[in-house]
């Protein structure tokens, strides 16, 4: 918990396809809008434009510094989103920041990202998915379990047009049948889908069946509750992206995430309360068992399409 009032926060990484540091940062401090409409991600700027001004901040928090994997990024980022400290490496916040976030979205590079600062006893937000596989799966559990600070999720678990169906899909009978869709990679995108469909259905999936390819990754997810669920992550499907289907036995919806800037806003607010109070917007045990959904997506890929246990995972 931070001890001050305004949460000083450290914008850690920027990876190929992925544009969270320009958003995110301006969520938190504003944006100059000029230098903002040259964001080489230009569904960026439409959608802060969108916003009033007096509401587009989450108030308490300020990113004061940022970091990026190629320096020319942090300085573009740094003048549009109006953060006043560019660092040469990332360890260099320690000691200046009251949490860290890690906003790129490459599993399998987030514990290397987040170990200096887990270890400095900071508070660490990692961008989706946490991790795609099982080896730094077993250390962020081991980082928790000795106390280290760790939240990570998709915005998708916060988008509005779910939040009927995570509350009660009582109108629709007893579940039998959901899909979801995303463009891009599983490996990548995968967990927006599977976050998306999770607090729905809540814990409890038993397996994953993948029988896709690198591109099209078509994937039976069996629940505890009887539901089968199939998400397709299709390589240039952006007209796709998280459209949400539900059949029950007295009835059916479909929905379709649209309002990119309520579920990242929502996303970062439950960060900085955690920050702040220590309690959890929800249970880690849940980003455990997506992690190993992502996990088994890959593994039962690999092995041309075998059903994969998520109990042949172990987190420990």
């Amino acid at each position: 918990m931070a001890d001050c009032d305004k949460i000083r926060l450290a914008m850690l990484g920027m990876v190929d396809g992925n544009g969270h540091p320009y958003s995110w940062s301006a969520i938190f401090n504003g944006y100059d809008p000029g230098k903002m409409s040259k964001c080489p991600y230009a569904g960026i700027p439409a959608y802060l434009d969108k916003e009033p001004k007096e509401t587009l901040r989450i108030p308490g928090a300020q990113v004061t510094h940022i970091w990026t994997d190629d320096p020319a990024d942090a300085q573009q980022v740094a003048r549009a989103s109006l953060i006043p400290n560019i660092v040469k490496r990332p360890e260099d916040v320690i000691g200046h920041v009251d949490a860290v976030i890690i906003a790129t979205d490459k599993g399998h590079e987030h514990v290397e990202r987040a170990r200096p600062f887990v270890e400095a006893g900071l508070p660490v937000f990692v961008d989706k998915p946490m991790t795609d596989n099982e080896q730094d799966l077993r250390t962020f559990v081991k980082w928790v379990d000795e106390g280290g600070r760790i939240m990570s999720s998709s915005c998708m678990r916060y988008t509005k047009e779910f939040a009927p169906y995570r509350l009660s899909t009582h109108d629709l009978g007893e579940l039998r049948y959901a899909s979801i869709t995303t463009p891009k990679t599983w490996e990548r995108y995968g967990i927006h889908a599977l976050e998306g469909i999770y607090p729905v259905l809540g814990p409890g999936f038993i397996s994953a069946r993948n029988t896709g390819d690198q591109n099209r990754n078509i994937v039976h997810l069996k629940h505890s509750s009887g539901v089968d669920v199939v998400v397709a992550a299709v390589g240039e499907m952006y007209g796709g992206f998280g459209v949400l289907t539900l059949c029950g036995t007295a009835g059916h919806a479909q929905v379709a995430f649209s309002d990119t800037f309520y579920a990242f806003k929502a996303q970062l607010e439950a960060f900085i309360e955690y920050v702040r109070t220590g309690e959890r917007a929800f249970p880690f045990d849940e980003t455990v068992e997506l992690a190993k959904l992502v996990i088994a997506g890959i593994r039962s890929r690999e092995k041309g399409g075998t059903e994969v246990l998520l109990s042949e995972i172990k987190e420990r």
